[in-house]
């Protein structure tokens, strides 16, 4: 993609989201850039996007050195306890904290290379099979376990929604998931700060935006369609 193409869809979204999130206080791009190289990358920063969302520590790795320092970046796919101690000093937030294993894996690894991370857990909100995330049922016990250990700080939730022909299908997903952001906010739990919601991606965002989603993650909708892995 050109850097006129790129400026002027972030530019597009940008707008597009500030509406929808208005009456909220707003929503952050998070610009998904798995598969994009990294000139291209460096030129969303000249559009206003500062964080980035990357899915595979392999492909995040063989390009970090060369994207503008400056960007927030946040791990957002699955991640394998095995695959932590690369990141753990180089991503500003990850986002996909599903299961006690991998919340203890990134203890370890933060206070051994002496950094606090932040963390988002992640919501199974549809209940899913095929998708990471934790039902309902556990959210409450893992932001409780999260909070107790050392180097990992507890900043909201993150959740991926099914897939629709149709975004208005998924809304009451995100309003579930707002309303949870909102209770867990007003239970004040120690050790857990509801700071992100992290939900919407391009087919969705703006519904997401609507319902009180203070990140959506965008990657086609900014780099145009990626090939398939």
């Amino acid at each position: 993609m050109n850097r006129e193409d790129l400026l002027a869809n972030i530019a597009e979204w940008r707008e597009r989201i500030g509406e929808a999130s208005a009456k909220w206080g707003g929503a952050e791009i998070c610009a998904v850039s798995k598969t994009v190289d990294a000139d291209t990358i460096n030129l969303a920063w000249e559009g206003g996007i500062r964080t980035l969302g990357e899915n595979r520590v392999q492909e995040l790795m063989g390009k970090i050195d060369a994207l503008n320092p400056d960007y927030r970046i946040h791990l957002i796919g699955r991640l394998q306890t095995n695959k932590v101690k690369p990141i753990i000093d180089r991503v500003a937030m990850i986002q996909s904290v599903d299961r006690e294993a991998l919340a203890r894996e990134i203890s370890r690894r933060a206070v051994n290379a002496g950094v606090e991370m932040p963390v988002l857990v992640q919501v199974n909100i549809a209940r899913e099979s095929q998708k990471a995330g934790v039902d309902e049922e556990q959210l409450v016990p893992l932001l409780k376990l999260c909070a107790g250990l050392p180097g990992v700080k507890v900043d909201g939730l993150m959740a991926i929604m099914p897939i629709a022909d149709d975004p208005e299908d998924v809304r009451p997903y995100f309003r579930r998931m707002r309303g949870w952001f909102d209770r867990l906010r007003d239970m004040d739990l120690p050790g857990v700060a509801m700071n992100t919601l992290s939900m919407g991606m391009s087919d969705d965002a703006v519904v997401a935006a609507q319902e009180g989603a203070t990140m959506v993650r965008l990657g086609r909708a900014l780099f145009g369609a990626r090939p398939k892995l």
